[in-house]
């Protein structure tokens, strides 16, 4: 599992994960923004931030030695359920101190970073919240096609139509949209 990924679960921030695990926040944020190798990291580097973290030291680097990316679905799911057990707000202050949107760019996970700040910008529309300014450059970004949910392309072949995608389009939540990622409903999260 990423760094960037526990820092969100739990709600910490890079600052206080280098404070409590003793690892200098300088080697931790070129972890998170992937100028450096997990993997590559000291045994004892591993060892403090696992035992902080409260995982293994085999979760920490698994991820890194297979470069396993979940799928997109898989991770819009996870979002959307950390919404759900946090909180808007909780979710956005572990956002915005992670850097996890900078974090997925950095790795060219162009579709998890925008939606990510797709989310971002919906919480903060939705709780009447100012934007986060640092993401002002990213808000023009768009993904080359439009990426619909895998249950409206499945609806497509079914139907052997795209009414499903136009219909989805127009009920889409415009943060989301505005980088060409369709998404409708991110709150009834089983």
């Amino acid at each position: 599992m990423q760094i960037n990924e526990l820092l969100i679960e739990r709600g910490i921030t890079r600052y206080r994960l280098a404070k409590e695990s003793g690892v200098p926040h300088s080697t931790l944020k070129d972890i998170c923004l992937g100028k450096a190798k997990i993997e590559s990291c000291s045994g004892e580097t591993l060892f403090r931030l696992a035992r902080t973290l409260g995982v293994s030291m085999e979760t920490l680097v698994a991820d890194a030695i297979t470069e396993h990316r979940p799928a997109f679905e898989t991770f819009k799911s996870n979002i959307c359920h950390s919404v759900k057990d946090k909180g808007d707000i909780e979710f956005l202050i572990g956002i915005t101190k992670s850097d996890s949107v900078f974090a997925y760019l950095e790795k060219r996970w162009y579709r998890e970073g925008l939606y990510l700040l797709g989310m971002a910008d919906y919480l903060c529309r939705e709780n009447n919240l100012p934007l986060d300014e640092r993401y002002s450059e990213l808000r023009r970004a768009k993904l080359s096609e439009v990426l619909y949910p895998a249950g409206v392309l499945i609806m497509c072949a079914a139907l052997d139509s795209d009414a499903p995608k136009k219909r989805s389009i127009k009920e889409a939540i415009p943060e989301f949209l505005r980088h060409n990622i369709v998404e409708s409903e991110v709150r009834n999260v089983v």
